[in-house]
């Protein structure tokens, strides 16, 4: 069994913080020395995933720090350190947008954060459980930062979870964080349905992975205990949404139906495969049910789950080759304010600002992306992308099988568009410290 190093991970890596509100903020170094300087006075407040787990009952605020290729160089980095690390992190994701699918209106060129520029270099999480202690993180970096020559904000994104809060949800209405793979060593029991515990090293850098091969760029002391992180900032636009279910179901029951198809899951989190005809709330609850089961003995038609639905494109399970190695870890959080029932779609940005986290960027995040998400022929299908996050153009369909004859939905709308994005190196606290200490 792996022992994890967790007091020199980051806590994002592995664990999820009970934060209702947060913000972060993308920044840039004009030189070296101020960057580092900031470095040096945050480093001692982002929290290690140990020291997170023993203090979470009193902690307030949670702190992730995170670094582009750009950012690295900028810090000092040496040239020989920096071309050990992957190809697909040095040349960041704007540069790999055609192959993600952002093209059209998810091209980084209509990005509104600043995400897209080569001046991005670093970025820092404050996760928060209210927002008097958000506001209170904030202000104290703004006056970290003015104390730090050569240290720029770029842009910032509030979050905000949506009501109501009794569990996490995105905008369109459906629940969120049911399905994490568990890491060996990491102490968490996988719920029933996740496949076993995977090796550290699909994740963390410098353990073995499930071939038994450790990745680790040099020199060690920088990327030890250190991962990857893949941004997606995605508005969600819930009146295009509300529209469509109007459209394709007659009743609120039909249009219910229709949702539930389109993500695989019922919007309370119960899986259409364990509950194929109406809502089940308290299945969608219980984290020991709503997430055992599998497609290739219980729904390999897709007459539950459509082949080309959300979750079955981004999980395929037991359908999916070399599953074991295309796992990836996410965090994040909405922002923007919600929608009321009702009203039409107002042109405010609402969305979700995720991380994925993972030890390669092109198995694990591109993948996903390039053959999950956008190949229109996934599981055969043709002319379909995935129906929540795949980059819709309008000229694509959607397939629900149904017996004696399948629903064809032409003319998909984008329900999501990216305006956001970058890749990132989260170093561990040791790391941290050495990139700190550069000259």
């Amino acid at each position: 069994m792996t022992t994890l190093e967790s007091d020199d991970i980051q806590h994002i890596l592995l664990t999820r913080a009970p934060a209702m509100t947060g913000r972060y903020e993308f920044l840039s170094f004009k030189s070296a020395a101020g960057g580092r300087a900031w470095l040096s006075a945050i480093m001692e407040k982002v929290h290690s995933a140990k020291a997170m787990r023993e203090s979470v009952a009193q902690d307030k605020r949670w702190v992730t720090v995170a670094f582009t290729f750009n950012g690295l160089r900028a810090l000092g980095v040496d040239d020989a350190s920096l071309a050990t690390f992957p190809e697909e992190f040095r040349q960041g994701m704007v540069a790999r947008a055609e192959m993600l699918g952002d093209t059209g209106a998810n091209h980084p060129s209509h990005w509104t954060d600043k995400t897209s520029s080569p001046d991005l270099h670093a970025i820092v999480i404050l996760f928060a459980r209210d927002a008097a202690e958000r506001d209170r993180c904030v202000s104290e970096h703004a006056k970290l930062i003015a104390n730090c020559q050569d240290v720029e904000v770029l842009s910032t994104l509030d979050l905000e979870a949506t009501p109501p809060f009794e569990y996490a949800h995105d905008h369109f209405g459906y629940r969120d964080r049911l399905s994490q793979p568990a890491i060996e060593g990491a102490g968490d029991a996988p719920t029933p349905g996740s496949g076993a515990p995977l090796k550290a090293g699909e994740f963390i850098l410098g353990y073995p992975d499930e071939n038994g091969h450790i990745t680790l760029p040099q020199p060690e002391s920088l990327t030890r205990n250190g991962s990857f992180m893949a941004y997606r900032r995605m508005d969600e636009h819930v009146g295009r949404f509300r529209d469509f279910l109007r459209e394709h179901g007659k009743t609120p029951e039909e249009q219910e139906l229709v949702a539930a198809k389109l993500m695989g899951r019922w919007r309370s989190g119960a899986p259409l495969v364990l509950a194929p005809e109406k809502d089940d709330p308290a299945l969608g609850a219980d984290p020991q049910r709503n997430n055992d089961f599998n497609y290739k003995q219980q729904d390999p038609q897709g007459y539950a789950v459509p082949l080309g639905s959300h979750i079955r494109r981004m999980n395929p399970r037991d359908t999916g080759a070399n599953m074991s190695r295309r796992r990836m870890i996410r965090r994040g959080a909405t922002y923007g304010p919600a929608l009321p029932e009702g009203a039409a779609e107002d042109g405010v940005e609402r969305g979700i600002a995720a991380f994925v986290i993972c030890a390669s960027l092109v198995r694990q995040f591109e993948f996903a992306q390039n053959v999950w998400a956008n190949d229109k022929n996934f599981h055969e299908l043709g002319n379909e992308r995935d129906p929540i996050i795949g980059n819709q153009d309008g000229t694509l369909e959607y397939k629900i099988p149904k017996r004696p004859i399948r629903k064809k939905i032409t003319g998909l709308p984008a329900f999501t568009t990216v305006r956001g994005g970058a890749y990132f190196f989260l170093p561990g606290l040791k790391a941290l410290r050495h990139l700190a200490s550069l000259s």
